[in-house]
């Protein structure tokens, strides 16, 4: 499994993905993000699923790229990326799934580029289709989603900052790493500020961050113990069902 985060606000987007690869009991650490940029054109690829497929469909993509492909839009980025995918599908879904494994590429992928009018965020399917994110669904999760969603749900806005948005994505990927053993540091991040078709890329360890994730823990703690008691009284002092009548 893995967690890969992507965030879309006014002010623009992060990225973050967590570099632990699981193979049976072997675990090792490689990057889950890909980065294509050149003048007024800014992109990031994050996957989860079989890292073959990811390997491959990346590859098949970037030869386009280095081969003189061009797209002015994101959109037409994510086809083509969407294309390979499929590509991939042809040759090696069947013999995948003959072997006992799933085609299940997700992809998220997100930047700027020349005739966009501003930065976008989009979810790719391993069918290839996609969805893209706006207003309404400011982040989106793939990999090991279940325990990193309710911060973002109760803090995330449009209207965040990169900082915040930064904040609570660690936050996010920290419960999750709290609650799974097959997501772990180190966390891959990347920024990107709405209309400067330029990525800022940095990787964190666990010693630059364990004490922001022991605060946190604290934070969390002292809240609980901040929230009164008299609500739960009326339920301690109610009378003790019959032993006939338990359930």
């Amino acid at each position: 499994m893995t967690y890969c985060l992507g965030i879309k606000v006014k002010e623009g987007l992060v990225a973050l993905a967590d570099t632990r690869i699981t193979s049976g009991t072997d675990t090792t650490e490689k990057k889950k993000i890909y980065l294509q940029q050149r003048d007024n054109y800014s992109l990031f690829i994050m996957t989860s699923g079989l890292r073959s497929v990811r390997d491959k469909a990346v590859l098949y993509f970037k030869e386009l790229i280095d081969e003189g492909t061009e797209h002015n839009k994101l959109y037409k980025a994510v086809n083509a990326f969407g294309e390979q995918v499929k590509r991939v599908a042809k040759e090696d879904k069947e013999a995948l799934e003959q072997a006992g494994f799933r085609f299940n590429l997700h992809t998220i992928i997100g930047g700027q580029l020349k005739d966009d009018e501003e930065h976008k965020l989009f979810l790719l399917y391993p069918e290839g289709n996609w969805v893209e994110l706006g207003n309404g669904a400011p982040y989106v999760i793939i990999g090991n989603a279940g325990h990193g969603k309710a911060i973002l749900n109760r803090t995330l806005t449009n209207d965040s900052t990169l900082h915040t948005a930064l904040k609570t994505g660690f936050l996010s990927f920290d419960s999750t790493r709290a609650s799974a053993n097959d997501v772990d540091f180190p966390i891959d991040v990347v920024l990107y500020k709405n209309n400067s078709f330029g990525m800022i890329e940095h990787r964190y360890t666990k010693k630059d961050l364990e004490s922001i994730s022991e605060q946190w823990a604290e934070e969390l703690k002292a809240a609980l113990n901040r929230i009164p008691n008299d609500w739960m009284e009326i339920a301690f002092n109610d009378d003790p069902l019959p032993n006939e009548d338990k359930t």
